[in-house]
């Protein structure tokens, strides 16, 4: 007989929960709770109104509501921290404080003394957090406070969470049920336990202890992560702050979540794939799930030569149908496998953080402004132009400066509004890590030496998760110089422990799936040739209508840098050949084998930089063997014997 668990109204019976004796302190303190029934209540609170208060109907164009979010800081006076507007398609948030509209990557601190090999409170700021976090719990009580408990990651896996955060900052309550779900007030379970964290919001104290600056401390316990966040730019805490609390319990646990986008692919022919895309951010992942951007006439503009001026273009009569699985980031629980010998994954979000800025007018993304600007309920926008009670337009950016629009305008979707959504577990087919790439020739002689597709051992792929380039151009980090790395997995910077330990779990999660198949994919350029996303939208066209079919030795050339892994000969989409020179970038007449060797020399100074500090005591022996091989410029052959796996036709 299945045991029924008894819900409970939060509001009322909250102290029946066993939470931890500060958290009761802080709620027990506050003048008043708010917890709601549904994201609309939250969205009322965020314009100062009362639950039920607006008609969200798309057709109401007489309500011209805007409220500031404002906090009267001790020698600083009120401070307006965010602009909320109601518009016809949802809510609008603008932040005057241009640091507050993107993330800052040196926003995590760690407020404990558990393993890390991240900056603590106590190297950056000369003290220990206890003060600095009784001063919050402290302020917190004198507020009419906010809670939406949830679950981070999925609902299945049961990690209970909860925000706290002031009433007047309700926004970012709004975004926070949009992306990580939230549990209605009379639907939380009586056995509710708080294993995944909580989340402190307290704006004030960035104006009078931390110079103005985005500041998320990370305490860790034995059981769960405290994340007190002194912002109110959602990125670091309600998105990555919740990853930080997976990662941790993953830690753990023995298991990790993969920064990563994945999605069903389904060939005109009803071959089914799946495809699972890793990198830094700018790496393609939120791309993996779009549709392939055409051309007015319909054909696809496959790349343009930034020396002569030339075009190459494809036409594809029919592309692949998608069903979108995680945007950003997917558990790879041990519950989701059931003993294959593939990657299983979940999406861990509810909602998807989807950033907008290449969205320049009318007619980029059909699909995603269609959804965006009549949707079934109103959405969350940040960082958009808005007139008060009028329609917010993807395009139409705040700008940071005159003339010079925000590069991090966004929209959070929620999931279940995405056409085609697939939802459950998903095992994996092909595992695919995505790169920015430079422009590179005779003139511009970098490392954008990599071809539409390459072909990786599992011992190569665990390689590039360690190094996970930060690439070209990265829209997310502005300070980005050179070739960088953004960390183990691409998600370092929501680390709060050990690189090591970190390392290990991908390559024990690599070794254990090793029928998934792993592949390279640039984007923005292939040596001279200026492609975008078009050379990860066209290798997905290709590696669904090959389906599960393995290569033949015949069908491969090792590529002249032994960190490429294979080149594909050929690739051949509906009976169109893709331009040699877009997969065997030594052979492009604008940069040659000297171009491309001094591409390879720069790959391999990247790779034994980032890889050295990983061999410690505590490394796994097999990954100190891959690493060392790769220190002494191992080749095809010994990376595939260090993971065995079968790659080619027998």
């Amino acid at each position: 007989m299945e045991h029924t668990i008894r819900m409970i109204d939060f509001k009322k019976d909250w102290t029946s929960l066993g939470l931890p004796a500060h958290v009761i302190e802080v709620l027990s303190a506050a003048p008043a709770l708010y917890v709601a029934e549904t994201r609309e209540d939250l969205f009322n609170w965020a314009l100062g109104r009362e639950a039920g208060a607006t008609d969200w109907n798309h057709s109401n164009r007489e309500d011209k509501g805007e409220y500031e979010t404002t906090f009267d800081v001790p020698g600083h006076g009120p401070i307006v921290e965010a602009v909320v507007t109601k518009a016809r398609n949802g809510l609008v948030v603008n932040f005057p404080d241009t640091r507050m509209r993107r993330r800052d990557p040196d926003a995590m601190v760690i407020g404990d003394s558990l393993p890390t090999d991240k900056p603590t409170y106590l190297e950056r700021f000369g003290e220990k957090f206890d003060k600095m976090r009784q001063k919050t719990l402290d302020w917190l009580k004198t507020q009419e406070l906010v809670v939406v408990p949830f679950f981070a990651g999925p609902d299945e896996l049961g990690y209970g969470a909860l925000l706290i955060c002031p009433k007047q900052a309700s926004f970012f309550a709004g975004a926070l049920a949009d992306l990580q779900g939230m549990i209605p007030n009379s639907a939380v379970p009586s056995n509710f336990k708080l294993d995944g964290g909580v989340l402190f919001i307290a704006p004030p104290f960035r104006h009078t202890h931390y110079d103005g600056k985005q500041i998320v401390v990370h305490a860790r316990t034995q059981t769960h992560q405290e994340i007190y966040a002194y912002n109110l730019y959602p990125g670091p805490s309600a998105k990555k702050g919740v990853y930080s609390m997976l990662l941790d319990i993953g830690e753990r646990e023995g298991w990790t979540t993969n920064h990563c986008a994945a999605v069903g692919v389904v060939t005109p022919y009803d071959n089914q794939l799946t495809i699972m895309h890793e990198g830094a951010s700018g790496g393609g992942k939120s791309e993996m799930t779009e549709h392939i951007h055409r051309m007015e006439d319909g054909r696809l503009l496959l790349g343009k030569n930034v020396v002569t001026g030339e075009e190459r273009t494809l036409v594809l009569p029919e592309g692949c149908h998608l069903n979108p699985m995680a945007d950003d980031m997917a558990c790879a629980h041990p519950n989701f496998n059931d003993g294959q010998t593939k990657l299983n994954v979940m999406d861990a979000e509810n909602g998807w953080f989807v950033r907008v800025d290449h969205i320049k007018g009318y007619g980029t993304d059909p699909h995603l402004e269609r959804l965006c600007m009549k949707p079934t309920r109103p959405l969350v926008f940040l960082n958009h132009y808005i007139i008060p009670g009028g329609q917010c337009l993807l395009w139409e950016h705040a700008e940071d400066a005159p003339g010079k629009p925000c590069t991090n305008p966004r929209v959070i979707i929620p999931r279940d509004m995405i056409d085609g959504i697939s939802t459950g577990p998903a095992t994996v087919n092909i595992r695919s890590f995505g790169v920015r790439c430079p422009p590179t020739h005779k003139d511009s002689q970098q490392y954008g030496i990599v071809g539409m597709l390459h072909i990786l051992s599992p011992a190569l792929a665990w390689l590039w998760r360690l190094v996970a380039p930060r690439g070209h151009a990265n829209p997310s980090i502005q300070d980005s110089k050179g070739m960088q790395s953004e960390g183990v997995g691409s998600y370092w910077a929501f680390c709060t422990g050990r690189r090591v330990d970190q390392a290990n779990l991908l390559l024990r999660q690599i070794v254990s799936n090793t029928e998934t198949r792993h592949v390279l994919i640039p984007n923005q350029y292939i040596g001279a040739w200026h492609v975008g996303f078009m050379s990860e939208w066209i290798a997905r066209e290709y590696l669904a209508r090959r389906g599960s079919a393995r290569f033949s030795k015949e069908q491969l050339v090792e590529s002249p840098c032994s960190l490429l892994g294979y080149v594909p000969r050929q690739i051949m989409v509906e009976g169109s050949m893709i331009p040699p020179v877009l997969l065997h970038v030594n052979k492009q007449f604008e940069g040659g084998e000297e171009v491309f060797a001094e591409g390879a020399r720069q790959w391999r100074e990247f790779f034994k930089r980032e890889l050295k500090p990983y061999l410690t005591e505590d490394l796994d022996p097999l990954g100190r063997k891959i690493i060392e091989a790769c220190l002494n410029d191992a080749t095809q052959e010994d990376y595939w014997k260090l993971i065995p796996h079968q790659m080619f036709k027998s």
